[in-house]
């Protein structure tokens, strides 16, 4: 009868705390849907388990004796133990909320309580169906008492496994939410600091245009910077954008920069018509553009060519962007945006939105200058990112 008691429900796991976030897909498929509403999974359960114990023990009943007389024992018997159990539930939410050990102590001193509860009627109903003399009789009081404790705990049983297991899926969804927060808030944080730098130069170049009473130029700048940041500010810091929109808002930082370079400044661009609609990282191309101004065009008295190319090997995106500079020195290498930002921010940008599923190349030019080559899977919906 061990085995019929596997049949028995876990009891209302409406005691187990509710968490606020959103499974992994593999759990949301195979736990989510059945034990959302969790009162109404204790309802299905205990039908369910009850009604198997009751078909299990009226086949074996029947097998020795087919008749009405020995099934309605077994009904009888399904019933209190149904009872018994709806009982044993509201207890075992009551004793959680306990001291562990006074709750521990509490259960098994209720279970025993119960067992001989249901072993007691058990052998009434029984004496009053099949005896002459309607009592409790001491033998079968004693041989329904192994039958019962092992219903009764191998449901206690089920009882704890399965709400223990809510809890950990709880905590574990609780642990995922947090972790997704904090990516997010570690995303917002490198977007961010991509802005003060660049906002620096340009309000710096604007002041240096109203000084020299060049109001047309500095007013063509300052409309172009505000169209800029306007562009920043209405997309999320953690937002995927297509290649077309990252060039075109290049295209619009450059020309913030080009009033300040004028014909130093060589902008050229190569992109794949095939490429065009594939997502990332919003402004993720913006800091190696303003690296390259700054160690290409600034240094050189004629300044230098800047190209960005975005092409599709495969399923895989490449993206580019080169110069034409003085390129690596021979006792250190190119050192990132002078606000600690640059390159060491689009390395984490990527391995934060990509994992290890990406490639960061930094390298000499043949012809001279400076490159970085990124490629990234190519991805045409929006990243799924909950938070």
């Amino acid at each position: 009868m061990a085995t019929s008691a596997t049949h028995a429900p876990p009891a209302p796991t409406a005691h187990v705390p509710t968490a606020t976030s959103v499974a992994s897909p593999a759990r949301q498929l195979f736990v989510r849907p059945f034990f959302e509403d969790k009162a109404a999974a204790f309802w299905k359960l205990q039908a369910a388990g009850w009604t198997g114990y009751m078909l299990l023990r009226s086949v074996s009943s029947l097998s020795v004796s087919f008749t009405l007389k020995s099934i309605v024992p077994v009904i009888i018997e399904s019933i209190v133990g149904y009872c018994i159990t709806l009982l044993l539930s509201t207890l075992y939410g009551f004793y959680r909320r306990l001291p562990r050990v006074t709750g521990i102590m509490l259960s098994i001193f209720t279970l025993s309580a119960a067992t001989f509860l249901y072993a007691t009627l058990d052998a009434f109903s029984f004496s009053l169906i099949k005896l002459a003399a309607p009592g409790i009789d001491l033998s079968v009081l004693l041989a329904t008492l192994f039958l019962n404790f092992t219903v009764l705990a191998g449901w206690s049983a089920l009882y704890f496994g399965i709400n223990f297991y809510l809890i950990v899926e709880d905590q574990i969804d609780q642990m995922e939410h947090l972790e997704n927060q904090a990516s997010s808030a570690q995303l917002a944080m490198l977007r961010y600091q991509l802005n003060p730098h660049f906002l620096f130069n340009t309000l710096n170049s604007i002041s240096t245009l109203v000084l020299l009473k060049q109001t047309e130029r500095a007013n063509a700048m300052l409309s172009r910077l505000s169209s800029f940041l306007r562009y920043t500010l209405a997309n999320e810091p953690t937002a995927h954008v297509t290649v077309a929109q990252e060039i075109e808002t290049l295209k619009l930082y450059l020309e913030i920069e080009k009033m300040r370079f004028e014909e130093r400044l060589r902008p050229k661009f190569e992109v794949d018509p095939g490429v065009e609609k594939a997502r990332l990282p919003s402004l993720l191309l913006q800091p190696l553009v303003e690296n390259a101004i700054k160690y290409a065009v600034t240094p050189q008295e004629d300044g230098a060519e800047i190209c960005v190319t975005a092409r599709l090997v495969g399923d895989r995106v490449l993206l580019g962007v080169s110069d034409t500079g003085p390129g690596l020195m021979p006792t250190k290498s190119r050192p990132s945006l002078s606000t600690g930002v640059g390159i060491a921010n689009i390395r984490e940008r990527l391995a934060q939105a990509y994992g290890p599923d990406h490639r960061f190349d930094v390298r000499a030019m043949p012809t001279g200058g400076f490159g970085v080559e990124i490629e990234i899977p190519y991805q045409r919906d929006v990243p799924n990112r909950e938070v």
